[in-house]
């Protein structure tokens, strides 16, 4: 099936590992020039190199050393994006950590580095892209949030963040359909790649992760970061014309929502 996305531009936030890293790949593989972006130099070009083995021709992805979580950041990566390919018409805002316990235990700090670090960088990054994507006639705005941002779940500052990435999704859908640009929102569930917090978790207990597993996850194992990324590239393709303001569950049956 032809995804419809040769030549396509796109960015993709945080993405030197993880889901990040596939859905580059991903979109690379079907055609796609890609930025990618993150903090840490060393992890980013190791990040480039594996992104650039994807591309069907040479010269179509970009590197941008960028801390996203700043006004700063966000119009690096968007302005180098627009210089090195000429456009933009695919966001996909994947940056997002956050870090506390319970209601008496968790920070103001803590509160708010949840907010500076995943939502805001959204915010941003979304809204530097508008002008580039109302320009070329239309574009798709992909917001990586979680199960737990539709249901409880996971950490608690985590789950307000995702829910609040998700409703700004659908916000934004309604918003841009009368400039052609489509939002929507991906909620993976349990995602095991080396380095992330599922992998961490494995190396320090592994007995007790796997009677998670056999506990939460009905397949019996982990869902891959390629896994995620394929309904990246198919919603930020052609193919999902008429999937806009959606929320879709990548998690092998794990969340227990009936919506």
């Amino acid at each position: 099936m032809d995804l419809g996305l040769t030549e396509k531009i796109a960015i993709v936030t945080g993405a030197s590992r993880g889901l990040g890293l596939a859905s580059a790949r991903s979109l690379v593989a079907e055609g796609c020039r890609v930025c990618i972006c993150a903090r840490g130099e060393e992890r980013l070009t190791e990040a480039a190199l594996e992104v650039e083995a994807a591309a069907k021709k040479p010269g179509m992805v970009a590197a941008v050393q960028a801390d996203v979580s700043t006004q700063a950041g966000v119009n690096l990566v968007i302005d180098r994006t627009v210089d090195t390919f000429g456009g933009l018409d695919i966001l996909v805002n994947n940056v997002g950590r956050a870090a506390g316990g319970d209601i008496l235990g968790t920070t103001d700090a803590e509160w708010q580095a949840a907010l500076d670090e995943t939502l805001f960088p959204a915010i941003r990054a979304s809204r530097a892209a508008v002008p580039h994507m109302k320009s070329r006639g239309g574009g798709v705005i992909l917001m990586i949030a979680s199960i737990w941002g539709r249901e409880s779940g996971g950490r608690m500052t985590y789950n307000a963040v995702k829910a609040a990435e998700i409703s700004l999704a659908k916000a934004m859908a309604q918003q841009l359909a009368p400039l052609n640009i489509r939002v929507n929102s991906i909620a993976p569930g349990s995602i095991l790649f080396a380095g992330g917090s599922w992998h961490t978790r494995q190396q320090a207990d592994p007995q007790g992760i796997a009677e998670f597993v056999k506990r939460e996850l009905p397949f019996g194992r982990f869902g891959r970061a390629d896994e995620v990324a394929s309904v990246v590239t198919f919603l930020a393709s052609s193919r999902a014309s008429w999937v806009s303001g959606a929320s879709l569950t990548v998690d092998g049956c794990q969340s227990r929502s009936n919506i």
